[in-house]
């Protein structure tokens, strides 16, 4: 089957919910992905900071080999090995208390709203379920983390969206603005990722914390994408030098298996019991073997290294023709363009042999952690030259 009937094939089956770029990703290693006919590929995007380290990984290949040697699936009737394992990994990493999994960063977020209302419920009663969230986030396309989501170009076509969200502008004045007396929780993405790869401002973020704590209103991380080593920190909140009462990551977690987390931190480790929330897949044992895998590597060295490769691109970045500015978090970058649609950038990089993503007007590059000099410097020649033109 060549290109052209894989395409075919693709729009027969397969619902036409994404726009795809013109190009098949067949095999590869670490930041070099290559179709079947051998075109290879730079790759900026690890399936949107999905495959942190790459692709074809050894030691992540032979964690979940080894389990998948054993057993595949348990479902949550039962114990397994990893998931303890990965469970005892994050808390020691980060300070929380209790995790529980699930299959996507979506699930993770739905998790960590029932969790948000469920606090305030039991100590406040009914009433108190409103959720203040940022303008220009991105949460999730379930119903409620679709209503979570402070985009009105994406609040179309499935009314009604859940009740209890607003969206304030992205400071501690707009935060404040919005919460009230029925107020249980502020979610907050510290670099909102798909609609321009913006990072909070740390003060600002402080503020907000400090204000959730003396209203007993729980503070709430969406480290879906800014997680796990992406930002230069493993992390992006230990950057911010604030403590949420919950945090939810996925993407990057499992280095390339669907997997989510919701972390619950001191205030709101005992929120969830029995019944109250459950996956049957969440926290499956081939996807927790390699998270442990990602987990266990991302160490000071590693986020050192994500430090130097940020500041090195950026460096270079800032210097490429048409480009206004350079925007983001460690190896979560964003670039805003003087007249040059992205879309079109990202189609013509991928022609000459770089895979970029967009960020609504902006490109977006979200490189393994693990990418080499070499990969990175051919994946800037590439881009300097589109950019160029």
């Amino acid at each position: 089957m060549d290109f052209k009937e894989l395409k075919e094939k693709d729009n027969a089956y397969i619902a036409g919910t994404y726009s795809r770029f013109s190009a098949e990703i067949y095999d590869g290693d670490g930041a070099t992905l290559r179709s079947e006919d051998g075109k290879t590929y730079i790759d900026f995007g690890s399936g949107i900071a999905v495959n942190s380290f790459g692709v074809n990984d050894k030691a992540w290949k032979e964690a979940v080999t080894a389990q998948i040697n054993k057993v595949q699936h348990a479902s949550n009737l039962y114990y397994t090995r990893p998931q303890a394992e990965l469970a005892e990994l994050l808390c020691k990493k980060t300070g929380a208390t209790k995790v529980f999994f699930s299959n996507s960063g979506a699930e993770a977020n739905e998790c960590a709203i029932k969790a948000a209302r469920k606090y305030s419920f039991d100590k406040y009663g009914e009433g108190r379920f409103h959720i203040v969230t940022l303008k220009n986030s991105f949460h999730g396309r379930t119903m409620a983390t679709l209503s979570a989501t402070g985009q009105d170009s994406l609040h179309k076509y499935f009314m009604p969206f859940l009740d209890g969200f607003s969206y304030a502008s992205p400071d501690f004045a707009g935060v404040k603005k919005e919460c009230g007396d029925g107020t249980c929780a502020v979610m907050l993405e510290l670099v909102q990722g798909e609609s321009g790869v913006n990072a909070l401002d740390p003060e600002e973020v402080k503020k907000i914390e400090k204000f959730c704590k003396e209203k007993d209103i729980l503070l709430v991380v969406d480290e879906v994408q800014t997680g796990n080593g992406r930002t230069g920190s493993l992390y992006a909140y230990m950057q911010y030098g604030i403590t949420p009462d919950i945090v939810t990551t996925a993407k990057g977690l499992a280095g390339g298996l669907p997997l989510g987390a919701t972390m619950f931190f001191e205030k709101t480790k005992n929120t969830l019991a029995a019944g109250d929330h459950g996956s049957t897949f969440g926290g499956n044992p081939v996807a927790c073997a390699g998270a442990a895998s990602i987990l266990s590597r991302i160490d000071k060295d590693l986020l050192l290294e994500v430090q130097g490769k940020s500041a090195y691109m950026r460096t270079h970045l800032g210097r490429m023709p048409n480009v206004l500015g350079v925007s983001g978090l460690g190896l979560m970058i964003g670039l805003e363009l003087k007249d040059k649609n992205a879309r079109e950038v990202a189609e013509k990089c991928l022609e000459k042999g770089l895979i970029v993503l967009t960020a609504k007007n902006r490109l977006r590059l979200l490189p393994p952690l693990t990418v080499s000099k070499g990969e990175m410097d051919e994946g800037l020649k590439i881009l300097n030259e589109v950019l160029s033109e």
